[in-house]
């Protein structure tokens, strides 16, 4: 039986920030029967922010909570339906303004939402835009912006780019033994080239100790996807 739709919105303005990390690192977090994907035997981990517009539940728009920010830390799997791999993200982190969609998404996905001041700032102009996204712990206003061109390009087939946008599932733990299983649609999306990043994050406090490394490396790669129209259809069990 097919899933049906539970959420439709905009996800615009994705700035993603990529580290390739030691795929040890992951394994606590890996849902049951799902295993690591990796690109060109790398393993990696995004660090994400991006504007939800336009967000309807089941076809209702919830007041004050229709266009919000959201910055989220995320890696990369695959799991096995029948014959066909299906390729998808896990949620170690999502932080978003609102208590009401961290509600939602923790009792009905058993994801990992944090609700926290969370900001953003765009600032389009004829040959550049200027995209930032700011998340406020323990005091402390940490930062995502980049600096990019007006002009996108389509995706490359093959590319770190594809690999990182295109995973259209959600696993998330809920025990030992079972997957919760989610499939997100959305068209490919434009990729914008970026010319300077700035990543200003207490990676520790926010993420916790495991993830304090992160303060000290460089990521692989930074790009920005214009983004799309998404749907998100109800979950099932592996």
């Amino acid at each position: 039986m097919k899933e049906r739709i539970f959420l439709t919105a905009e996800w615009r303005k994705l700035i993603m920030a990529n580290y390739i990390i030691d795929p040890t690192l992951l394994q606590p977090y890996l849902p049951p029967k799902t295993e690591l994907d990796t690109w060109n035997n790398n393993c990696y981990l995004s660090l994400v922010g991006f504007l939800f517009k336009e967000v309807r539940v089941k076809g209702i728009k919830i007041p004050f909570h229709v266009n919000f920010p959201e910055v989220n830390l995320r890696f990369y799997v695959k799991a096995k339906e029948g014959n066909e791999w299906k390729r998808g993200v896990v949620f170690l982190s999502e932080i978003v303004p609102k208590p009401a969609i961290s509600w939602v998404a923790n009792t009905l996905y058993h994801e990992h939402y944090t609700t926290l001041p969370v900001k953003h700032r765009f600032e389009i102009e004829k040959e550049q835009q200027q995209i930032s996204y700011q998340w406020k712990k323990g005091g402390k206003w940490n930062l995502l912006a980049v600096a990019a061109s007006p002009v996108a390009s389509p995706l490359q087939t093959g590319s770190e780019e594809e690999f990182i946008t295109e995973h259209f599932w959600g696993y998330t733990k809920v025990n030992k033994s079972a997957t919760a299983a989610y499939q997100v649609a959305h068209p490919r999306w434009n990729i914008n080239p970026v010319k300077q990043y700035t990543i200003d994050c207490d990676f520790e406090k926010v993420y916790g100790k495991p993830f304090s490394f992160l303060q000290s490396i460089t990521p692989a790669s930074v790009f920005l996807a214009e983004g799309s129209p998404i749907e998100i259809f109800t979950k099932k069990m592996l």
